[in-house]
């Protein structure tokens, strides 16, 4: 088969891929978690495998005990939660209207005189900023959840998902197997190669962000917690929840700790307000030191940026969907452009003439 069609061959899969997940986005989240419970858990059955112990029966106790663990976790955590959620919404107006006034007694300082600003425009820019972020949240809220609307359904996540995760695990190797039979013979070990560069990234930085989020997400629930900091518990957990973006975890949890810290301890006590920046400084040390090099380390390929980039644009166009497939898109994104670069360099293009690249050597 010629470039040109090998070319257009790919090109196609490609916008039929597309084509499948903009006509079925709406209905596949239980598919895509099954697949990624799977994925995640292939490993162990593998170990459990080396063990003696049968595919059927490894995958069988593996998904048993993930069950019973996910449902301990729910049962605890769930009704703290929603006590939190229920109290954060009817305080979460007046803590609006403190901050706002606090910031509008700056327009009567020197501070307020320096830039030149009224209380009365600070008061109306103050009040523009707050709706133009609660529409923008809105927004990324209904986007997510108009792409997610298989979360309405409990039996699609409660059901559906454990048995498509079952049958994957169980059948996952003969399903790579069988895929590896179908390469192209003349070109099988360069796909297998590319293929061991995205499964690499994606599993290391999964697997090791799945760890830095819960390690994270204990860290403040606890610290916050143990200040007296209101709703604590809710704001750790959530930092953990979204510390997969890269700085966008880290900085809404820090508003949101610093915003109701101020509105809870100022100006009584102070001092417990600069504990609470402590406790994120201190987990930024964590993260940015320990665990993302031990853990994640820099071997996945994927730039901070990047990857910002590609959660936010999949969540736009898929949803919830969109953000659990977003990471395996961006390694493979990632590793196919490495290649095309790692091509481009050894190829007439870059190089140039035999003459004008020794004469280059010789300068």
């Amino acid at each position: 088969m010629s470039v040109q069609r090998q070319f257009v061959f790919w090109i196609l899969s490609a916008a039929f891929l597309l084509l499948f997940l903009v006509v079925f986005h709406s209905i596949l989240l239980p598919f895509v978690a099954g697949m990624a419970i799977a994925y995640l858990l292939d490993p162990v059955a593998d170990r459990l495998e080396k063990l003696g112990m049968s595919r059927l029966w490894a995958t069988i106790s593996i998904l048993v005990l993930s069950v019973f663990v996910f449902l301990a976790i729910l049962l605890l955590v769930l009704p703290i939660v929603g006590q939190q959620i229920a109290g954060l919404l009817n305080e979460l107006p007046g803590y609006v209207k403190f901050i706002q006034g606090k910031l509008v007694a700056l327009a009567s300082t020197p501070f307020g005189e320096a830039i030149n600003m009224g209380q009365a425009q600070l008061q109306d820019n103050i009040g523009d900023l707050v709706k133009q972020g609660a529409t923008w949240l809105g927004k990324v809220l209904q986007s997510v959840w108009s792409g997610g609307q298989a979360l309405l359904s409990i039996v699609s996540l409660l059901v559906i998902t454990p048995v498509v995760a079952f049958y994957l695990l169980w059948d996952w190797d003969e399903i790579v197997e069988k895929i590896d039979n179908c390469l192209p013979r003349d070109h099988r070990d360069t796909i297998r190669r590319l293929a061991r560069e995205m499964d690499d990234g994606v599993s290391g930085f999964v697997r090791g962000q799945v760890t830095v989020s819960t390690i994270l997400g204990t860290f403040y629930a606890i610290g916050l917690a143990l200040v007296g900091l209101n709703f604590g518990i809710l704001i750790g957990l959530t930092v953990g929840v979204i510390s997969f973006i890269p700085y966008v975890g880290s900085a809404v949890g820090l508003l949101l700790a610093g915003g109701v810290a101020i509105a809870q301890f100022w100006p009584e006590s102070p001092a417990l307000i600069l504990i609470v920046f402590g406790i994120f400084a201190t987990g930024q040390f964590l993260e940015g030191n320990i665990l993302q090099p031990k853990l994640i380390g820099e071997s996945v390929g994927l730039h901070p940026v990047w990857l910002m980039f590609a959660l936010f644009a999949f969540a736009l166009l898929f949803g919830f969907v969109g953000m659990l497939i977003a990471v395996p898109a961006a390694a493979a994104v990632g590793v196919l452009a490495r290649f095309g670069l790692e091509k481009y360099l050894q190829s007439k293009v870059y190089l140039g003439s035999g003459v004008a690249a020794v004469e280059g050597e010789e300068d």
